[in-house]
C-alpha cells in the first residue's frame, strides 16, 4: 500500500492520505521534537557490540524514546488546534552537538479534522 496509518484513543495518524478517509478541514503544520544524549555507558557497551557483532539495544530503547516522545508533542500540538488527525508524517533524524553526541528526532505532519 505504501502508507502507515494508525489509531490512537481515536486520534488517526497516517504517512498519507488514505483513501476512503473523510477529511472536514486542513488545519496547519504541527511538529514534535525530542533530543536525546549519549550515555558513555551505552556508547562502551555499543563499541564492544560493533567489534563482536550485534544489536546496540541502548541506543535503539533511546532512540525509541524520542521518537514516542516526538509522536506524543506531535499529537498535542495537532489537539490545540482542534484536530482528531495528523497526515504527512514525516520523520527526520540528526546528529548534533560538538562532538556528536546528541540525536534529535523531529517529526511533523498536517493536522486534519476527519469526518
Amino acid at each position: 500500500m505504501g502508507w502507515f496509518s494508525k489509531s490512537t484513543d481515536g486520534f488517526f495518524l497516517s504517512t498519507t492520505n488514505p483513501p476512503g478517509i473523510e477529511l472536514k478541514q486542513y488545519l496547519g503544520v504541527v511538529n514534535g521534537e525530542a533530543i536525546i544524549g549519549a550515555n558513555i555507558f551505552r556508547d562502551m557497551f555499543s563499541s564492544v557490540r560493533d567489534v563482536v557483532g550485534g544489536r546496540a539495544g541502548g541506543y535503539e530503547r533511546a532512540l525509541a524514546g524520542a521518537r514516542d516522545a516526538a509522536m506524543d508533542e506531535l499529537i498535542d500540538a495537532a489537539k490545540q488546534m482542534g484536530a482528531n488527525g495528523v497526515i504527512g508524517i514525516d520523520f527526520d533524524y540528526e546528529v548534533m552537538g560538538e562532538t556528536n553526541g546528541m540525536m534529535m528526532v523531529a517529526v511533523s505532519g498536517t493536522a486534519v479534522k476527519l469526518g
